[in-house]
Parts: structure tokens; sequence; C-alpha cells
């Protein structure tokens, strides 16, 4: 047990056995957060680096918030993110209860020029939302959503996840677009795009967002709306975590029943071409109140794997069969799960399927359509195999998305029909290495078919293939940065490194 550790359970428990309980508790978990000497850390640039003890206690003394070192009660679950083969230890780990808090953690990180890492719901998978020796900013306590019915806007504290956007905004008849997995943050999803089961009906998260206040690199809370500071409005919305750390997000929310009609139908293995070409054909057509996603997978260990149509069909319940028919031609499904059901519940129906309890690596890239010979690749290439699993999908795009210009916000990726992901999984007790080489190897015969990724997903790309990435709109990016982060503080992203 390192010393720390042992000291503070010690005086821990001598305090609990000479105060009440509560105030038992209260003491020794502030004894437990007790700054005992310098922390060893590292810079932006990687270099060692040793925070004085007096230091990190005027920080800790500055926070409403908590302060979390090693050792400290709530660390490792603060430190942790979805994706269990990511194990990387900050040096300390900042929990703000409000935008004063995240200005002093900017601040102190600025002026000793330390890694920053930033976490919302830590669904990050190349585990962007924690670093190693660096300072994590954990949002998980700043969590809030209020829905003003007049304006029809919903205002979103940082931290929060969907799922509190979804409930409060549909308890009053009103919706955005809001990702497909309810425990996502809405500040990870939202900055780099914001993909979702209405985003074809009202544009991507990103496309609603009305209003930010965020912490930028200097320490300052901004406001940054079409009239103030409108360089950053443009840039946060598709330059993700580039500019600073967003405290508050304003959404336009719009009217919409709370009953739509959606769920899973399921497929069997051999019907998988039949499946893959009724998407194909219908996908990039359908009209806008239809979302419709396919799947083809194969779980760990079995021999046999399934397709499935996801869909999510918000328009009028008397076009719904009609809308929904050329499912139903795709094959002989073996499970159909569509029926009317509520829209939030809907919303959370994959929650399970996200739990990251293997190891998984994915590639993504975005397609313009989707013609023969990528489907053919996908039918003829897809294989099970017992020591892995092997997930192929796309999430829908187009309609709404793809009427806004490309240079209207900083996410670019406004042609595509949908965003295509090759996901590899395997068991945690296993080294990842083979697992994601075969991905990487695997994905190579779907590069020629790819116009770009999805930042959100970014893993170990090149500097080159991020700029890019951003397409037309990198050197407008650039001068964002430039004003707003010109030390490069804010880096663990899909990062627009700057030049000043």
């Amino acid at each position: 047990m390192k010393r720390r550790q042992f000291l503070n359970s010690s005086i821990a428990a001598a305090i609990a056995t000479s105060l009440p309980t509560g105030q038992a508790l209260a003491a020794a978990l502030a004894a437990m957060s007790e700054v005992s000497g310098d922390v060893d850390a590292v810079t932006g640039g990687g270099v060692s680096i040793t925070l004085e003890q007096a230091a990190v206690k005027e920080l800790s003394d500055s926070l409403r918030g908590r302060l979390l070192l090693s050792g400290y009660e709530g660390y490792d679950a603060a430190r942790r993110v979805l994706n269990p083969t990511i194990d990387k230890h900050p040096a300390l780990i900042v929990q703000p209860s409000g935008a004063a808090d995240i200005m002093n953690a900017v601040n102190f990180a600025r002026e000793r020029n330390l890694l920053v890492a930033v976490k919302c719901g830590g669904h990050s998978f190349s585990g962007k939302s924690t670093c190693v020796g660096g300072m994590q900013i954990d949002l998980s306590s700043f969590r809030g959503a209020r829905v003003d019915t007049e304006s029809k806007t919903a205002y979103i504290a940082g931290g929060s996840l969907l799922g509190e956007l979804d409930h409060e905004a549909m308890a009053q008849g009103l919706v955005t677009t809001a990702g497909t997995v309810s425990h996502t943050g809405v500040g990870g999803l939202t900055l780099g795009g914001g993909f979702g089961r209405l985003a074809r009906r009202y544009g991507l998260a990103l496309d609603n967002v009305a209003g930010v206040d965020i912490v930028t690199a200097d320490g300052k809370l901004l406001h940054a709306d079409a009239n103030e500071h409108p360089d950053l409005y443009w840039g946060v919305r598709g330059g993700g975590g580039n500019f600073g750390v967003v405290t508050s997000f304003e959404f336009k929310l719009h009217p919409m029943q709370r009953t739509v009609i959606g769920g899973d139908v399921v497929f069997p293995l051999k019907d998988l071409a039949g499946v893959l070409k009724v998407y194909a054909d219908y996908a990039p057509v359908a009209p806008d109140d239809l979302y419709l996603d396919f799947v083809v997978s194969s779980d760990i260990g079995k021999e046999d794997g399934i397709a499935i149509l996801h869909a999510c069909y918000s328009g009028p319940e008397s076009e719904a069969a009609k809308v929904l028919a050329p499912i139903y031609k795709a094959g002989t499904p073996v499970n159909d799960g569509i029926k009317s059901i509520d829209y939030v519940a809907l919303q959370s129906s994959w929650d399970n399927t996200d739990p990251r309890n293997t190891g998984s690596y994915l590639k993504s890239g975005f397609v313009n359509d989707i013609p023969d010979t990528l489907v053919s690749t996908i039918t003829q290439n897809f294989k099970t195999y017992n020591e892995r699993g092997t997930t192929m999908f796309f999430q829908h795009s187009g309609g709404a998305i793809g009427r806004v210009p490309a240079n209207a916000t900083a996410f670019a990726h406004r042609k595509s029909v949908a965003n295509m992901f090759a996901v590899v999984e395997w068991p945690l007790a296993e080294p990842r290495d083979s697992h994601v080489r075969y991905i990487k190897e695997y994905w190579k015969d779907f590069e020629p078919f790819i116009d770009g990724w999805y930042t959100n997903e970014i893993a170990d790309h090149a500097d080159k293939s991020v700029n890019r990435n951003y397409q037309g709109n990198f050197a407008r990016l650039l001068k964002v940065k430039n004003k707003y982060d010109p030390t490069n503080l804010f880096r663990l992203n899909a990062n627009v490194k700057p030049t000043v």
C-alpha cells in the first residue's frame, strides 16, 4: 500500500472513532483529500514536471467541486472511460461544480502547460477524455437540463448526458437531435457533429445549437452565438474540443409527438446480401422522418451472425406502414421488434448494446453513396470468428443534414448518406494487438469508398489526415484555433494545431 493511502486510511479510521457518523464521514473524506506532497505531471508536449504541493493545494482550495489525486476516494472511477482497454492515470482530476471551477482549472493548467483531457460521458473509443500524467477535467458532477417552452430552447449544463436532454424536452412535447445511446455525453457528441434518430428531420445536434458558454484557453468564460464571438460559434460546431470547455449549451427544440414507430428487425446472416441491398437502395431516398441503420454482427464465440435494420419513424402514423414496407422485402425476419414506442424509451433502447465489457477498436468513414461494389465487398468479406466479434454498421445520414451548406459550420461532411463503421471486439483478458491489426487490415477494402471520417471517432490518425478531414473548413478552423487556443492547451481531440 502506498504511504499516502495508508496514512489517509489511518486518519479516517481515527476520526471515525471520535465523531458521530455523519461528521466522521465528512471529516474522513476531507482528510483523504489533503494534498500531502508534490505531484509529478507532464506537459502537453510530454515533458515531465513537478507540481509543487502548495500550488496544488491552492488549486484545491479554489474549487467548490473536488480535486482528486491518485489514491483518493473517487479517483479510479473518475479516470475510467467506457472502453475498458483504456487504463490511464491523470496526475490530477478536477470535478467542477460550475464554470468558476473550470476557469480555475484551465488557468492552472495553462500556466503550467499541463496536458489536459476533458471528460463528459466517457464514450471516446480512443480514450481522448482521459490522459497519462496531465489534468483531467471530469464534468460528471456538472449536469442539469432546463427547458423554456415559450422560446423552445433547452439549456444544458456542460457535463450532462443525452438522456437528461431527451427526458426534460420530451416532457414538454419538444425534441432535438440527441444521439442513439442515452448515457452519451452531450458535449462530446455535439461538438463533433451529433447524429441521431431525428437528425434527418431536424439536422445534426450541432445544427440545433443556438449558443454556447465556453471557457477558452485564457481562462475566460465567453458566450458564443451568431452575434457574439461568431467565429468561435462557427468553430465549436464541428471543431470538437479544440477551443475550450463548454459549460452550457442552448439547443433549439422542435414540437413532436411522444410516440414514434421504431425498433429492430433481425434477419439471419444468410439474408445479408438482400438486407444490405435494400438498405443501399432505400436509405439515400427515404423520407426525412425515417431514420434507418444497417448492422451485421457476430459475437465472440459464436459461429453465426445476424443482420439488423433498425428504424425510427417519427412522421404521421397513417404513413408508417408505407414508409416501413421496404424493410420487409430484405429477407425473412427471425424477429420483428418494430412497434409504437415512447421516443425516450427508444432513445435508451440501445444503452445495453454499449456496455464496453470487452476490448474494442473501430474504423469509420463517411460514404456518399452505397454502390453495388460496396454491397458485394461487405457481403463477401464478412466472416465470423470464435476468438473475436466483428460488426459492420451504417448510421443513417442525409435528409436535413445534407441541406446545410458544408461551410455553414465547421462540420464539413454534408454529402454523406451514412457513416460506415467496422468494429472488432475481443475478451478483455487477451492482448489487443492482433485484433487491432485484423480490423485495420479488414478496413483496407473499404477505404476506396469513404470520403473522410467522423472526428468523434478519432483514434490514431496522422496530423495530415486530420487536416484533410476538415476539408474546405480547415483554414478557417486554424484561424479560430490560433485566436482562442494559440498554445494548443486543448489537444486531445481531432486536433487543429495552431501556427502562431
